[in-house]
């Protein structure tokens, strides 16, 4: 039972995700810039004792360690959040599954940058599947409907992919972080390094000045998110990604945008339309076969 605590812990990460869409959406008359600011500082202040306990690892960090935790934070924390939640304050044009649906482009990204970083070679198979994928995202976004018909639907859909972006990056990065430190420490590095940079983005343009209207109910969500699906999430999924390959918790990730629908579904009544079903089943399957080629690659490159 305990080989498969971490693949459990994943999948119980990405169940709490499809919740987290659903709880940004209230929040959507915020600044997501401060919404996100908000939660990292809680965030960091719950997890300063793991921070505290961490010294030792913190002080054998290499410059490579500090890029990887920089990149997380920044990239993973700030942007990633700040795009996802933003794409969630347009809740009258875009549902929450569509929004979730496109961050399974993540291991789009995190390849395709790789082949950019690293050089790694590009397969014809790789672009076949890239297109597959896109063709998917395309018809979970807009059905049938043609591409300029709601502006405010296309903004909503380039945010989520920049998200995606962000997190699939990430992904990546924080596998190398957790090569070094334990688990414990990277997520509270993660949230107080993500903590000041929003701190001081947000001092530098005054974005502070809205928090007064933050209502007592949205401060309830914020904790919740904390408490949920945001800092203890990411503290069960980074405990899951210690002890699983990269590639392989993209598969496990999955559990993510398949709860989100059914959620969408079950609490707000919205459901997809025939077309949207078509478009997710293509772009899941595009993705879970993009993941398999990579790991072949990657074992392949090995022997």
């Amino acid at each position: 039972m305990k080989k498969y605590l971490p693949i459990l812990a994943i999948i119980f990460a990405a169940l709490l995700w499809s919740l987290d869409g659903f709880l940004r959406q209230e929040l959507y008359s915020v600044s997501s810039f401060l919404i996100v600011t908000i939660e990292h500082v809680i965030g960091a202040l719950v997890f300063l004792p793991f921070l505290l306990r961490g010294k030792h690892e913190i002080s054998q960090m290499n410059q490579r360690s500090w890029s990887s935790i920089f990149w997380i934070s920044v990239f993973g924390g700030l942007l990633g959040l700040f795009f996802n939640t933003k794409a969630l304050s347009y809740i009258n044009y875009i549902d929450l599954s569509v929004v979730v649906l496109l961050q399974k482009f993540q291991p789009l990204f995190a390849i395709s940058l790789a082949a950019v970083v690293l050089k790694e070679r590009i397969t014809k198979r790789f672009l076949i599947l890239a297109a597959m994928a896109l063709i998917g995202g395309y018809f979970v976004t807009f059905g049938l409907n043609p591409i300029g018909n709601n502006d405010k639907t296309l903004i909503a859909a380039l945010l989520a992919l920049l998200a995606a972006f962000c997190w699939g990056s990430s992904t990546v990065l924080g596998k190398h972080a957790l090569k070094t430190l334990s688990f414990p420490v990277v997520t509270a590095l993660r949230l107080s390094v993500t903590a000041i940079i929003g701190l001081v983005v947000l001092v530098a343009i005054r974005g502070y000045s809205d928090t007064p209207t933050i209502t007592f109910s949205q401060w309830k969500i914020l904790f919740l998110i904390v408490f949920t699906t945001g800092s203890v999430a990411l503290f069960i999924y980074y405990y899951g990604l210690k002890h699983v390959k990269a590639s392989h918790s993209t598969i496990y990730e999955l559990f993510w945008p398949l709860s989100a629908v059914a959620i969408d579904w079950l609490v707000r009544g919205r459901v997809l339309s025939p077309m949207q079903f078509v478009g997710g089943a293509i772009l899941i399957i595009a993705i879970v076969l993009l993941t398999r080629e990579q790991r072949k690659s990657n074992g392949n490159a090995n022997k």
